[in-house]
């Protein structure tokens, strides 16, 4: 049998278009498709919601691929063994309350458990801005992440959503654009983007899911993101609180949207 060029063409584009147009009204979009965002979508879709991840890079998993200054290992607690273990990940005791995890194998079963419960993950777009109506963000403008590279005037999409959750790492970037643009006031101390502190571990790890919340009405934070908007230290390359960060998200998300 011979392959015809116009027909794989076809089918890449009549696909991705009926994903696409799926996507446009969602349940939960969530920005950013590192640990923290593919681990919330995980547990939403497991309750059965309609779930979205928008990635701006070629690739998934954040910060999380390099491990630790490009050592392709991270540091997790005893506390988060049960999520890794439920993505099929496999742990090393290293001693004490620390475990080892290839960071290879985690953001590779991380993102293929996360596909196969029903999020749908699409890189390369970058959400430019938000959705406002009536004093809440209720959805997402996006574009082509190589519009943005490019610097073309090439104008984006709109897509709706119940919430959005911003899980985009230290940048913060759609909670930047709402402190910009929507004339929300955040729940912070100041009302606005408090930056992230130096790094401290055991802080950091302990303040991120305190921190993964509502920022503005909304939108949720989560990952290192949280502890950017709050004001608190970063924790490098140990991830227990950034997976528990997303589960923390999903979990509120899952009790309000099951309220209507």
């Amino acid at each position: 049998m011979s392959l015809d060029d116009i027909k794989i063409s076809q089918a890449i584009i009549e696909s991705y278009n009926k994903k696409l147009r799926s996507a446009l009204d969602v349940d939960v979009a969530i920005v950013g498709a590192g640990p923290a965002g593919m681990v919330c979508a995980y547990y939403l879709v497991r309750a059965g919601l309609k779930v979205v991840i928008f990635e701006r890079k070629l690739s998934v998993g954040g910060g999380m691929w390099g491990g630790g200054i490009m050592f392709n290992e991270i540091v997790v607690q005893e506390k988060v063994k049960k999520i890794l273990e439920e993505f099929g990940v496999t742990l090393r005791h290293y001693e004490s309350d620390y475990y080892l995890a290839d960071s290879i194998e985690s953001v590779s079963s991380i993102c293929a458990k996360t596909v196969q419960a029903g999020a749908k993950i699409f890189n390369l777009l970058s959400a430019e801005d938000v959705m406002v109506r009536r004093g809440r963000i209720c959805g997402l403008v996006i574009n082509w992440s190589a519009v943005e590279i490019a610097n073309l005037h090439v104008d984006p999409v709109t897509m709706k959503a119940k919430f959005v959750v911003d899980a985009t790492g230290h940048a913060a970037e759609v909670v930047r654009i709402a402190e910009r643009k929507s004339g929300l006031k955040l729940k912070t101390k100041s009302g606005r983007i408090m930056g992230e502190r130096s790094m401290w571990a055991e802080a950091g790890e302990e303040t991120i899911v305190r921190n993964s919340k509502e920022v503005c009405s909304g939108l949720y934070v989560c990952g290192m993101c949280a502890n950017a908007v709050f004001g608190a230290p970063r924790m490098g390359p140990i991830f227990g609180g950034m997976l528990l960060s997303g589960k923390k998200v999903a979990q509120e998300l899952i009790k309000r949207l099951r309220k209507g």
